[in-house]
């Protein structure tokens, strides 16, 4: 199978089961806060893959991938999909049995700014990966691969982290719900774990990665952590 077609598929499969996760417990299409967060979650994506496909095949083969090799991470990921699967429940069952409503709802400024910071993360992922060409989804140090330290990796040492966080934290306002927001933030644990036995591979496999992290003492958000 070609590689377009393995990035279709995925990209359908995605789509299938975020927008499954999102209604069936909704009860309901009428939950325009599903369809506005789709659009944003996806539409981006799939204009930004149709450039890297013409313009960087490589790198599209490399986010293809979801096999992790180190085995910690086979754990840390098995937590953060079932961890990922709950919290995306929550906003449909909200909406349906109106559990946010009660306290007044979420108002439509919030919703339309969480919806911004949602697409601000996902084009921050779309810079990480612009800015580095190694940055497979899974953890893993290749032939020739460097450290970077330009872009967002000037700020922090893991940008695409960063960006996933950010979309995880306003997923939930996004979606008119107050109750699913601790479900999300639960991510942020389980990012945590993975960024750090990121880091102790990297420090022992990529040249120069214990270095660049004295320069850039920052994880995630600048001058916090």
């Amino acid at each position: 199978m070609s590689l377009g077609w393995k990035v279709t598929i995925k990209i359908a499969v995605a789509l299938g089961v975020i927008a499954a996760l999102v209604f069936l417990p909704a009860g309901t299409s009428r939950y325009w806060e599903g369809w506005a967060f789709l659009c944003v979650w996806f539409l981006p994506g799939i204009f930004v893959f149709l450039y890297f496909y013409k313009h960087d095949p490589e790198l599209v083969r490399r986010r293809m991938q979801s096999k992790e090799k180190v085995k910690e991470q086979k754990a840390i990921m098995s937590l953060a999909y079932v961890t990922f699967f709950v919290a995306f429940l929550i906003p449909g069952l909200d909406f349906r049995f109106g559990w946010t409503r009660k306290w007044g709802g979420v108002p439509l400024w919030l919703k339309v700014m969480s919806l911004a910071l949602v697409l601000a993360g996902s084009l921050l992922s779309y810079w990480v990966m612009n800015v580095n060409r190694y940055a497979a989804r899974t953890i893993q140090v290749e032939s020739g691969q460097k450290v970077i330290s330009t872009g967002p990796y000037k700020w922090v040492r893991h940008p695409m982290y960063s960006a996933i966080a950010l979309m995880m934290l306003f997923t939930a306002p996004a979606l008119g719900s107050y109750v699913a927001l601790p479900f999300f933030a639960l991510v942020l644990p389980v990012l945590a774990m993975r960024l750090r036995n990121e880091e102790s591979v990297l420090c022992r496999e990529l040249p120069g990665y214990s270095e660049y992290r004295k320069g850039t003492p920052y994880r995630l958000v600048p001058y916090i952590w």
